[in-house]
């Protein structure tokens, strides 16, 4: 064997080997929210903020509200009997600050949407000048591996979705996952304002529809809050400011 044979399976080796170590380099920046790509593709969007719940531990909202920030969702309820426990300090104190602020409602697939709207009534006071309040769509527990149907889903999503538009005189807003658009909201809900969450690359609706809030990173760090839960979720809006706060409840 020739010195020059032997010399190029010997530097492809080293070139793949090279190419390994970078990739994971790279994938554990992103794991610790080092380094995120969707950070570069959201900075087009001027208006950012974050949505938050108890496992941010106690918030500053002062030192939160600093960081470049517009807007903020605060987990208010869940289910048609759980309260964040968080929810009411949060709420308070972000009420203090120059951030547009809102409150979101987990949904829960194993009680009546009626009871859910009734249940984020309750406990989220109707008052002007708040962002209208979000349905968090989403898998939990068994359902990430045994989804509801669609028809289940829409017999609670629809009374909710109701309730609230009665109680707050306005639409929700609609947080979901790619995959819970895809089965729950494409091609529906003409209306609704669509939050969509898409942490890896730009969002794109399968329907072609176009989203009001994206989620784009759940893996932030940033100065003001020290929970169990170091990260915080980031979003854009797609639009101004005074977009996002003609959207408020009169």
């Amino acid at each position: 064997m020739s010195v020059r044979t032997a010399r190029r399976p010997r530097t492809a080796l080293w070139t793949t080997a090279a190419a390994v170590t970078v990739l994971v380099l790279l994938g554990m920046l992103v794991a610790n929210g080092v380094v995120w790509p969707n950070r570069i593709l959201a900075a087009r969007y001027d208006v950012r903020g974050v949505d938050v719940a108890h496992y941010q531990g106690e918030i500053d909202w002062d030192v939160l509200a600093a960081q470049d920030l517009d807007f903020a969702w605060i987990k208010a309820t869940e289910g048609a009997s759980h309260t964040d426990p968080r929810f009411a300090a949060n709420w308070a104190d972000a009420m203090k600050t120059d951030l547009l602020v809102g409150a979101y409602h987990f949904m829960s697939f194993e009680s009546p949407g009626a009871d859910q709207a009734a249940h984020l009534a309750s406990e989220v006071p109707a008052t002007a000048g708040t962002l209208p309040p979000v349905i968090d769509l989403e898998f939990y527990g068994d359902y990430f591996d045994d989804h509801p149907t669609p028809d289940q889903v829409h017999a609670i999503l629809d009374p909710l979705v109701a309730g609230i538009e009665e109680h707050y005189g306005a639409a929700p807003i609609v947080y979901a996952t790619g995959e819970a658009y895809d089965l729950y909201l494409a091609d529906r809900y003409p209306a609704l304002p669509i939050w969509i969450r898409s942490v890896a690359w730009a969002p794109r609706l399968s329907d072609g529809r176009d989203w009001t809030v994206w989620q784009y990173s759940n893996r932030d760090r940033l100065p003001g809050y020290d929970g169990v839960e170091p990260y915080i979720d980031m979003n854009v809006f797609a639009g101004t400011r005074e977009e996002l706060a003609a959207l408020a409840l009169d």
